[in-house]
């Protein structure tokens, strides 16, 4: 069935509904978004790929008819069920999504979340008919339910579609925001009015963004460009009466907000974005990573044991055999070439720095990793060194070899370098074993001046990036890395690992690498 005929009956339905309507009208606002713009939103996104989709969603859309269209009986709970079990179709949905793909496109990540957003809404839509007491009123319980509907539901869409076709770094900002404020929003309401001023700011921000960012993107046709921007461009007149609502400084109450907002948001964002992106449904960019997989999983704990099962023959003396596949080696300073080299020839003193925001976090994480024996750094900044050895591996990739860094008889890293080409380009293929998993970094090298940089964050076709594996599936992490050497002196190196959390830096290692006359 095509896209335009479900609209259709979805319309037909809920002006059915609107005639034989029993609760008052503003009830029909959520009505609208269950009936009309949730489904036909979602038929945007997964184009036929959820079989299941229609067997969850005829009862449910049967269940929101019933309960608009007749007086309240005892059964209304199992319809009210029945809608919150389709809710939860739709966010498991968007939850599987999510793990195939990971954090690898934010526009992606954002239409995730609108998926899984949608329980929220079918949860507080249960209290309401449940009459649970959630510790607001009825009608703010409802009221509630209409946000995640919108807000929370169509607003992370529509900003992933937007996303598919224009991505800068102030979408990345306001795309954030977007994800975020549904949850800051609830947090206020809930424990800190001011909270929800704050979230109604960042909401303003937002908004305000994404209007200027549709004025820059190229749309199929003038007409979905007038449809989406216009979409947006009306949640830039509700967003600041809720700003003077929440800051309770007019005559703007409950009664004006859901005639204004009814109008503006059912109306012209909702209808005119659905229409707006029917037109043209951007494709996604994402593309899946075909980079070679170490078969090596680990168990509870890892350390050296992991290794003992799947040593090679070879022999190495350095993480890589010959330079020249990542870098032209004339460019770079010899001693650079020569530690990647002759990698065993050289000492190894570390300092660990934790920033300070994530040093709380750290003290847990220790706990952890001093029980797995597997990316267990002190938490301590005092320089030590670190000893090892390189051994070969057998893992199901070329030429693979474990890197075992030791502090005394602590296991700190067990790491196991591969390397592979593709498209043109050589990347390095870094894992390091986990419980039933593992953590993989695939990383672009590049000369700068005399310096060499590895690092996780490559271009938008690029493999590089920081990944989980577990079974099946590979996840991307919002997490980025790089290694910047440069030589000291001869025989010198210094390094600086540094690591990122969704941008946010949480981690620098400086290394001080010294080459070991006794080595030689």
């Amino acid at each position: 069935m095509t896209f335009k005929k479900i609209a259709i009956l979805h319309i037909i339905l809920f002006l059915i509904v609107i005639i034989f309507s029993m609760t008052p009208w503003y009830f029909l606002m959520l009505t609208a978004a269950q009936l009309v713009f949730v489904p036909l939103t979602f038929q945007l996104i997964w184009k036929q790929e959820y079989k299941l989709y229609y067997y969850f969603a005829i009862p449910a859309f049967a269940a929101v008819f019933i309960l608009q269209t007749t007086v309240p009986v005892g059964w209304n709970i199992l319809f009210a069920i029945i809608y919150l079990l389709f809710t939860l179709v739709v966010a498991l949905y968007g939850f599987g999504r999510f793990i195939r793909r990971g954090f690898a496109n934010l526009e992606e990540f954002s239409i995730h979340m609108g998926l899984m957003y949608l329980f929220i809404g079918g949860a507080w839509f249960f209290a309401y008919i449940a009459e649970i007491d959630t510790g607001f009123s009825p009608l703010l319980t409802w009221l509630t339910a209409i946000h995640f509907h919108y807000s929370a539901f169509l607003l992370p869409i529509f900003v992933g579609f937007l996303g598919r076709l224009y991505k800068t770094t102030l979408y990345k900002v306001v795309c954030t925001i977007i994800l975020i404020c549904p949850i800051v929003v609830a947090i206020g309401i809930t424990f800190f009015p001011w909270l929800e001023i704050v979230s109604v700011l960042l909401y303003i921000f937002g908004i305000y963004g994404l209007i200027y960012l549709t004025f820059k993107a190229y749309f199929a046709s003038t007409i979905q460009a007038v449809l989406v921007r216009l979409s947006f461009g009306s949640l830039g007149v509700t967003i600041i009466f809720s700003l003077l609502y929440a800051a309770r400084i007019t005559n703007v109450d409950i009664d004006f907000m859901l005639r204004f907002h009814g109008f503006f948001n059912c109306v012209l964002f909702a209808l005119c974005g659905v229409i707006g992106w029917s037109l043209f449904t951007p494709p996604s960019k994402e593309r899946s990573s075909q980079f070679p997989l170490s078969t090596i999983r680990g168990k509870r704990i890892i350390g050296e044991e992991i290794l003992t099962k799947n040593l090679g023959t070879d022999t190495f003396k350095g993480l890589v055999d010959d330079m020249s596949i990542y870098v032209d080696k004339e460019k770079l300073p010899s001693s650079i070439i020569h530690f990647y080299e002759n990698t065993t020839q050289y000492r190894l003193f570390s300092e660990v720095r934790w920033h300070s925001w994530f040093k709380p976090l750290a003290f847990i994480y220790k706990l952890i990793s001093r029980k797995v024996q597997q990316l267990n750094l002190p938490i301590s900044a005092k320089q030590m060194e670190m000893t090892g050895d390189i051994v070969a591996i057998e893992d199901g990739r070329e030429k693979t070899r474990a890197w075992i860094r030791k502090i005394e008889k602590d296991i700190i890293f067990v790491a196991l370098y591969s390397s592979y080409q593709t498209k043109g380009n050589t990347y390095m293929n870094i894992s390091l074993p986990l419980p039933w998993s593992s953590m993989i970094g695939i990383l672009e090298l590049h000369q700068q001046g005399e310096k060499l940089l590895l690092t996780s964050k490559g271009a938008a076709n690029s493999d590089a990036g920081i990944y989980l594996t577990a079974n099946k599936y590979v996840f991307k992490l919002p997490l980025q890395e790089q290694f910047l050497i440069r030589e000291m002196k001869e025989d010198q190196l210094h390094a600086k690992h540094q690591m990122k959390i969704f941008s946010l830096p949480f981690l620098t290692i400086d290394y001080a690498i010294v080459l070991n006359e006794n080595s030689l």
